[in-house]
């Protein structure tokens, strides 16, 4: 949690608000907020893109609202970190080279909208509010995602079509929910697996519900049948058990430890890579990969047109728009994305984009992990693991681009910089920290 605020001397003036200003409208703005980005992609098949901008648009409203009630209480050079700005700024630059202006504006309104939501979120309610959110959120999202795939695929023995779903939980999955795609589902389950963790270790919900959580979870994610899910759940166990180490290690050692570790993780990184073969036979995952494969390496064939600057920032690519229809026309395929956020961060806004963007990557991982090492309460930790989790599967996904990805990285960027930023010295030792307290 980060430190509370004092509140405002006087109370805000008037009914409005004064509901804005409330604890109560914090955590139901908190919950909605959580809602609508995990739920994006059942909103775009019940309501169509129309509708799913309404819902984002009215949301960054009350959002906006809500932050200029509590102007007094916000520092504002924190609050959001500096490499997001620029990484945004980039973005927003490249519709001038962009093959197709508008789309490029209207893809970055959609990056612009969903950090917003995620820094007027990290500035209404702390950290462990945040966790016991955004696990009431997805408790409720994989409970209904379970009840629709019972119904689809074993009572009614039929898909749900105009949801995604295609009934196929008696044969042991591949399953998807109300997500989309296994491999979204599968992510959605790690982040809800990290989360009931935390909340049971902080004794948030009661033990009958976290075992429940957890199960229900844990089933989303082997049904899911996501290759991915291996990979992810496998990095996020590494990075549970060395930052346990590192928490668990006396102060004067502390860095010793975390070079040491930082060095083993490199070497791991390279050996995984040169047995890369044998571990994706190992994860069964041979077709996914040698999907991707091919497809990234139609990719890197364009970006050799434009290196530096990229082709335009769109977010989830449209099929008909270059160069995006010329890379399914190479793979004989319809991706959507480059199923590799680096990746399509390089083709859209070049190597200055990817540069950026591992760089607000890093600083945000580098700061939350600080943060948790140091600090006795487990719930610090839920921000680098959350971040060690979109980081991994970033490698074989591009969720952390759009949606309820790129909603937790911007998140757990902001939360992490609230904690710890360069900034800090500039400020007085009583000012404030971005974080309001709620009741």
């Amino acid at each position: 949690m980060s430190t509370p605020l004092s509140l405002s001397p006087s109370a805000p003036r008037g009914p409005l608000r004064a509901l804005l200003y409330s604890a109560e409208m914090a955590r139901a703005f908190t919950l909605t907020t959580i809602g609508a980005v995990f739920a994006l992609p059942a909103i775009l098949r019940l309501l169509g893109q129309t509708g799913a901008i309404s819902v984002v648009a009215g949301l960054c409203l009350i959002g906006g609202a809500m932050l200029l009630v509590r102007r007094d209480e916000i520092s504002w050079p924190r609050l959001l970190p500096s490499t997001l700005l620029l990484f945004l700024c980039l973005a927003l630059a490249s519709s001038i080279w962009s093959t197709d202006r508008g789309r490029s504006i209207l893809g970055w309104l959609a990056l612009a909208s969903i950090a917003f939501l995620a820094v007027a979120v990290a500035h209404v309610r702390d950290t462990l509010q945040t966790v016991r959110a955004t696990g009431d959120v997805l408790r409720m999202l994989l409970g209904v995602s379970l009840a629709l795939e019972i119904l689809s695929g074993i009572l009614l023995d039929m898909p749900i079509s105009f949801l995604g779903i295609q009934g196929n939980i008696a044969l042991g999955g591949p399953v998807q929910g109300i997500f989309g795609t296994r491999n979204l589902l599968g992510l959605a389950t790690v982040i809800a697996l990290i989360t009931f963790v935390i909340e049971w270790r902080t004794s948030s919900v009661s033990t009958g519900t976290s075992i429940f959580s957890v199960v229900l979870a844990g089933s989303l994610a082997f049904l899911s049948a996501s290759p991915t899910v291996y990979v992810v759940a496998l990095g996020v166990g590494l990075a549970t058990g060395v930052l346990t180490l590192v928490r668990h290690t006396a102060p004067a050692r502390r860095s010793l430890v975390q070079g040491v570790l930082a060095g083993v993780v490199l070497v791991g990184g390279v050996t995984a890579y040169i047995f890369r073969h044998t571990i994706i036979g190992w994860l069964n995952a041979g077709s996914d990969f040698s999907t991707r494969a091919e497809l990234w390496d139609a990719l890197l064939t364009l970006v050799e047109l434009r290196p530096v600057q990229g082709w335009g920032w769109f977010g989830a690519w449209d099929r008909n728009d270059l160069p995006f229809y010329l890379i399914n026309s190479m793979v004989n395929d319809r991706h959507a994305s480059a199923l590799n956020a680096y990746l399509d961060v390089l083709l859209q806004i070049g190597w200055a984009g990817l540069l950026l963007f591992s760089l607000f990557c890093g600083v945000a991982l580098v700061r939350g992990w600080l943060v948790a090492s140091q600090r006795r309460s487990v719930i610090y930790a839920w921000t680098p693991l959350i971040t060690v989790t979109l980081l991994i599967e970033s490698m074989f996904e591009s969720f952390t681009l759009v949606g309820a990805g790129w909603f937790m990285l911007v998140l757990c960027a902001v939360r992490a910089g609230q904690s710890r930023s360069w900034r800090n010295r500039f400020q007085d030792r009583d000012a404030p920290t971005g974080t309001v307290e709620t009741r």
